[in-house]
């Protein structure tokens, strides 16, 4: 048999220099930091964009009908609370942020946004209703129920605008 023979030195592919991996990190760090501060100053909507819609800026308004979003107020909750506790009852009032068009389907799932919020509010402990620091805690896992009874993306926030334990 014979040898096969072996490439020379010369025939041997190039290493490229760390220059482009470098300019590549470098230009993806900048546009992740142009992207991320486009988005958190609020001058893009993600979600348009990942719906298919065009980059519109995000509307910031007040009001009942401000920039795109339409507020549905909720009925008033009163929660009794578990015996032999220092607080009796929980009173909430909330409004649920929605857009214009997804309202009627929203309000239709109002009896089921207030009994997932009653069981909600039942289940959890007196000591954590009273720590002040737990409302961003107890929003987001409202609103995560909310959205889940209403349909994904058709509740965008909800707003407590009542709560009193007594």
């Amino acid at each position: 048999m014979t040898e096969a023979a072996l490439p020379a030195p010369d025939d041997a592919p190039r290493k490229r220099g760390r220059a482009g991996l470098l300019i590549g990190a470098i230009l993806a760090i900048v546009l992740g930091g142009a992207g991320f501060g486009t988005v958190y100053a609020g001058l893009v909507d993600p979600l348009a964009i990942s719906r298919g819609g065009s980059p519109k800026p995000v509307a910031a308004g007040h009001g009942a009908e401000a920039g795109g979003e339409i507020f549905l107020p909720l009925d008033p909750i009163t929660v009794s609370l578990a015996p032999g506790q220092g607080a009796r009852h929980l009173r909430l009032a909330a409004t649920i942020e929605t857009a214009p068009g997804l309202m009627p389907a929203v309000e239709a799932f109002r009896p089921r946004i207030l009994d997932v919020l009653i069981g909600y509010l039942r289940a959890v402990d007196v000591a954590e209703l009273e720590d002040p620091a737990a409302m961003p805690r107890l929003r987001a896992q409202m609103l995560r129920r909310v959205q889940l009874v209403a349909g994904g993306d058709d509740v965008r926030d909800i707003l407590v605008t009542e709560f009193i334990l007594n």
